[in-house]
């Protein structure tokens, strides 16, 4: 409780700095959760693949503890290549649906996927062979090494499946249509917590693959995430509509055009993963507990981060949808109306991990060891899902105006800031694990004074949207 009234000039001081902008805007709160909550809930069972491979390996050892919390965060550095591309494309989507160009949607569906079939084939070959070359030079552990290695062996696989969902992602999302992207993560987190189970532990009749069946899992569950997306979209979706999936009308000039806003999202989300990747790098100097209590605190920072993402997503598509319809004045009204639910519906997460701390630690480990190290983690953690509530709104505000040059030179900056305090605490004075972790109040506080002092100077209306 007392952590609770802490918050409380956080909220008050929130309310004077948004008040300029409660201004009236065609959006209602209604509306952005009827765009939100699917892709919140999309999100919830996503992630239930990392909590559900964190709670089995936990029971495995530290050793693959770390192993998979570097694999998957080497795996979601290069996935974040594509997901890049997809917001990207996701953006352009929304401002031709606000435009109600919809015949110029299907040749950006068709586009981003021939370049993410293409992207996914670089991206298999270093996610299974570049990454032996890359990791063996900076995981000092060998055990951790060669247990990272053993996971991305069969996880690599998933990124040709990954890549093509995100396609579908970009175009429900874009078009605001995102309730099946709730039954589709549905789909994966259920393949993926039963076959968790029986590859990791053998059950039914299954080998006992261990780390390596957390991996196998994985992939399993993402192609049958596919196979939803794409049933679905050809029982529910008029081609003709949106002329989709024609592929004729291939052009170098319009891929062109669809590069130079997603070039820029690429290059934030693989470098914002690549930072958290090093980050982890930077905690597994500290020691092997270190490394595996750090990827249960991970998985639960996942969590507190899925109605962010959720919000954010809406925020990327609902801008660019009303620039489209020519309302730029009701931006930040918007925004300001999405900070405040995404800021009250994690308080809300926060509270319950803030009075039971234990008990969520005690969902992925019965080691004592790493439950005692865990809990001033989570109290670390909480404050830093709330800064980012905030700042990862108007973050995203700033790429939905499409000009995403920007949000990347914002991202590059919060990121240096980031990774020398990181390296400072860590290499330099040589703080435990709890003080490191402290970078992510950092992160989050700066990216929401810097994304916002951009909105303030409305320099981001009109001209083009690179």
């Amino acid at each position: 409780m007392l952590q609770l009234l802490l918050l409380s000039p956080i909220v008050l001081n929130a309310k004077l700095i948004f008040a300029p902008f409660m201004t009236k805007t065609s959006i209602s709160y209604a509306r952005i959760w009827q765009v939100a909550y699917p892709i919140i809930l999309g999100s919830i069972a996503q992630n239930l693949i990392s909590f559900t491979d964190t709670a089995f390996l936990g029971r495995v050892g530290e050793v693959a503890l770390g192993a998979g919390a570097l694999g998957g965060l080497f795996y979601l550095a290069v996935i974040m290549l594509g997901l890049g591309f997809g917001t990207g494309a996701q953006i352009i989507i929304a401002r031709r649906y606000g435009e109600s160009k919809l015949k110029e949607v299907g040749p950006v569906v068709d586009h981003t996927t021939l370049f993410l079939i293409v992207l996914a084939g670089f991206s298999f070959l270093l996610l299974r062979y570049g990454s032996v070359y890359i990791l063996e030079h900076i995981v000092q552990s060998q055990r951790i090494y060669q247990g990272t290695m053993e996971f991305l062996e069969y996880r690599s696989f998933g990124i040709f499946f990954a890549f093509m969902n995100m396609t579908f992602r970009a175009f429900y999302v874009g078009l605001t249509k995102t309730k099946v992207i709730t039954y589709t993560t549905v789909v994966l987190a259920a393949v993926n917590v039963v076959l968790d189970y029986a590859l990791i532990f053998g059950e039914w009749g299954f080998p006992e693959m261990g780390l390596q069946g957390a991996a196998l899992a994985s992939v399993i569950a993402e192609a049958f995430a596919l196979l939803f997306f794409v049933i679905y979209t050809f029982s529910a979706i008029r081609f003709p509509e949106y002329a989709l999936f024609r592929f004729h009308d291939i052009s170098f000039s319009r891929m062109k055009a669809i590069l130079a806003i997603s070039v820029p999202m690429m290059m934030q989300s693989f470098i914002s993963l690549t930072v958290w990747f090093v980050f982890f790098i930077f905690i597994e100097k500290l020691g092997e507990a270190s490394l595996a209590v750090s990827n249960i605190i991970r998985s639960f920072f996942v969590i507190l981060m899925v109605p962010i993402w959720g919000f954010a997503t809406a925020t990327n598509s609902l801008v660019s949808f009303l620039i489209g319809k020519r309302k730029e004045e009701e931006v930040m009204s918007l925004i300001t109306k999405i900070v405040t639910l995404c800021f009250f519906g994690v308080l809300l997460i926060v509270g319950f991990g803030l009075a039971f701390p234990r008990l969520i630690l005690e969902i992925y480990t019965n080691d004592l060891k790493l439950i005692a190290m865990g809990v001033p983690l989570v109290y670390v953690v909480s404050g830093g899902a709330l800064f980012l509530s905030v700042g990862f709104i108007f973050f995203n505000g700033v790429s939905g105006t499409g000009k995403t040059k920007i949000s990347l030179f914002i991202e590059i900056i919060v990121l240096g800031i980031y990774l020398t305090y990181a390296y400072t605490v860590i290499q330099v004075f040589k703080a435990g694990v709890t003080i490191a972790w402290t970078a992510e109040l950092l992160y989050g506080s700066l990216l929401a004074l810097f994304s916002f002092a951009y909105l303030k100077t409305n320099k981001w209306r009109g001209g083009s949207m690179a």
